[in-house]
């Protein structure tokens, strides 16, 4: 990087930062926010679906609930260690937030529980059992997959090379919950799938929210951000419709 270049300027051209030293404070925020955001959900989704195992109708279900655990606590733990090299106490990080915790069944969609975490507005709400847990992580595996593929573009590699292991995970669980859902179509639960569809449609679509229009100028400035919220939503329900259709299931209202 020249002098006369400073790092607002190597960032608007689309240059990346490697280590945390060269990372300027207001940068570094937006950035911790990011990774903070993605790990908490990550931890959060893994703790809701660790309490539906056992509500599995079969081995498989279960192994595949089960893996659906490990791999997003494992997917956390990636991102945590990169927190870690910006002084983030990552014990305490995760081993003392209430990941379990979630708000009514019926509170409305958009809602947040409380500043105890930064997880996804949709993962404050409970899974009511085993279809009801299916429908969701294909809504939200396939949100996730989308927002995968907008941090995968950010401006910090290490970020950016941690989303690129992690994107294929979370793209294989959105195809197990896609499998899950056609067998229990075939096994006749077809209007449970779409009573659920109908109560995680609209709290995944929420979770796709602009920051004010300076903040997000900003975070497009550094590379932080890329595409809009309403393009990364369409993205979203185009590939939510095409999954559906395969199925035999229309998108909720």
């Amino acid at each position: 990087m020249s002098d006369e270049m400073n790092i607002a300027d190597y960032l608007a051209r689309g240059g990346r930062l490697t280590n945390p030293a060269n990372v300027p404070p207001r940068y570094r925020a937006e950035l911790m926010k990011i990774m903070a955001t993605l790990v908490d959900s990550e931890l959060a989704g893994a703790a809701g679906f660790a309490d539906v195992i056992n509500e599995g109708p079969g081995i498989k279900e279960r192994i595949a609930a089960a893996k659906i655990v490990l791999e997003k606590t494992d997917n956390a733990d990636k991102v945590l260690h990169l927190m870690g090299e910006f002084g983030a106490n990552t014990d305490r990080y995760a081993n003392h937030h209430p990941w379990t915790d979630r708000l009514p069944r019926d509170t409305e969609p958009g809602s947040t529980r409380s500043a105890h975490d930064m997880r996804l507005s949709v993962l404050n709400y409970p899974l009511d059992g085993w279809a009801d847990a299916v429908t969701m992580n294909l809504c939200m595996g396939l949100a996730v997959t989308v927002q995968l593929d907008e941090m995968g573009r950010v401006s910090y590699q290490p970020l950016a090379e941690a989303i690129r292991e992690i994107a294929p995970v979370e793209a294989h669980h959105a195809e197990l919950a896609e499998e899950g859902l056609a067998r229990l179509i075939d096994q006749g639960e077809a209007e449970a799938v779409s009573a659920s569809l109908a109560y995680w449609q609209p709290r995944v679509a929420a979770v796709f929210g602009d920051a004010a229009p300076d903040r997000m100028e900003r975070l497009k400035a550094w590379g932080l951000r890329h595409r809009t919220a309403t393009e990364m939503r369409s993205d979203w329900e185009g590939r939510l419709a095409a999954a559906l259709a395969r199925l035999g299931l229309k998108a909720a209202a």
